[in-house]
């Protein structure tokens, strides 16, 4: 479990080693993941420049999607990591578990499905109305 049962009352230095340890992995796992996409993307780059010969617009139209793939694969796992990075901070100041919204406690099972997540589902459901 990545939080006490009861959100809001003090964690003990054990359950904050805990949180801590699986937050690490996490991110640890996206840098992993990232700088195999990163090879992977190089790998692709140099396919790319070695096989140009004869490309018609079709094969020009293919390569720029698999590149735009690419980068946007390399984006998301970095946005990914920079919340379990900021989930990190939050667990040092102390403000891990508590909504940086409306600063109520966070549920735990929101917490338990989304490590990294910083707002309730009340702030989080408004957030995305008004990005609607």
């Amino acid at each position: 479990m990545l939080v006490h049962d009861t959100v809001g009352t003090t964690r003990s230095q054990t359950e904050i080693e805990q949180i801590r340890e699986s937050l690490q992995a996490r991110y640890d796992e996206l840098t992993g993941e990232y700088d195999q996409a990163v090879l992977q993307s190089q790998v692709l780059r140099l396919v790319e420049v070695g096989d140009t010969a004869g490309d018609d617009q079709a094969d020009s139209g293919t390569k720029t999607a698999e590149r735009d793939t690419a980068q946007s694969l390399l984006r998301t796992i970095l946005d990914r990591r920079a919340q379990y990075e900021h989930a990190l901070g939050r667990l040092e100041e102390g403000t891990y578990g508590w909504c940086e919204g409306c600063s109520a406690a966070i549920p735990v099972e929101r917490l338990e499905i989304f490590p990294s997540a910083t707002t309730c589902v009340t702030c989080k459901q408004t957030r995305e109305r008004r990005a609607a």
